[in-house]
């Protein structure tokens, strides 16, 4: 029996294909600050997140709540520019719906990017880190509640999340363009608040190298459903300031614009050498 969730689900995914036409293989969802990461794309087609039955809507600024269908370095490709989190108050079900939508249509590739603040105090800002594993902290997985077997396993291995090889190509192609990247895990927050400096602590000691607020769910999400995951992080914000200063979304949000050029350079390069890996 299809629950009422995954029929939202299959509603999503037949729009977007009245839509969209044929899926993309390689779908990329840019966080927070980042939707300019899209303007190396051609023969673009639009679709506002307002107008997609049952799709979650964003209400943070910065995502720019609109899919992008096109090519970006001759492949054909989906950019989801902005997504929702927990913290505005969706379920986990939720937070993963598009995603799920998207991966019904026809895509088996997902580049998830975010803003995150990093816990070494060595980091540029501006800084990509491709994420080698996560820690989910937000208590929360979209896999509670009764599993579709059709869909994905009931208890799906979550060993090697993000694909070995697309990790491994971001390195290369980030090298390649003089493009700063670190390798790191990613720990994953319900927010909204910014972390204490105690919790950075904790975070750094546990074996986090950056943390944000995002991703998390997206990846399970897609590992169950068996598509390979490759996450980018750009640093936009040391995790705890010093006493003094304060952190704010706005700073996020710019600083993240200025590294969307060089997110874009990288993620032409990479789309390029795709099918290599």
């Amino acid at each position: 029996m299809i629950s009422e969730e995954w029929k939202k689900v299959d509603e999503i995914s037949s729009f977007l294909g009245e839509r969209l036409g044929d899926p993309p293989r390689i779908l990329i969802v840019l966080g927070s600050g980042l939707s300019g990461a899209a303007a190396e794309m051609e023969d673009v087609r639009r679709l506002a997140f307002r107008e997609i039955p049952h799709w979650p809507q964003s209400t943070v600024e910065g995502h720019a709540g609109r899919l992008l269908r096109g090519r970006l370095a001759g492949k054909e490709v989906l950019i989801q520019q902005g997504r929702v989190h927990l913290y505005e108050g969706y379920s986990p079900t939720a937070v993963v719906r598009p995603l799920r939508a998207i991966l019904t249509w026809g895509g088996d590739t997902v580049v998830l990017t975010n803003a995150a603040g990093v816990l070494d105090a060595s980091a540029r800002l501006g800084d990509l880190m491709v994420i080698e594993d996560h820690i989910n902290f937000t208590g929360r997985s979209p896999l509670r509640g009764p599993n579709d077997d059709s869909r994905g396993p009931r208890f799906p291995d979550m060993t090697d999340i993000y694909d070995m090889g697309l990790r491994a190509l971001a390195l290369d192609r980030a090298s390649a363009l003089g493009i700063a990247m670190r390798t790191g895990v990613y720990a994953g927050m319900s927010g909204p608040c910014y972390e204490t400096p105690a919790e950075v602590r904790m975070l750094a000691t546990m074996g986090a190298n950056a943390v944000g607020m995002s991703t998390v769910l997206e990846a399970i999400a897609a590992r169950h459903m068996g598509a390979r995951i490759v996450g980018i992080s750009c640093i936009t914000n040391q995790a705890a300031v010093s006493r003094g200063s304060r952190l704010t979304h706005e700073e996020v949000q710019l600083v993240g614009a200025r590294a969307a050029d060089g997110l874009a350079r990288f993620l032409v390069s990479f789309v390029s050498e795709m099918d290599h890996r």
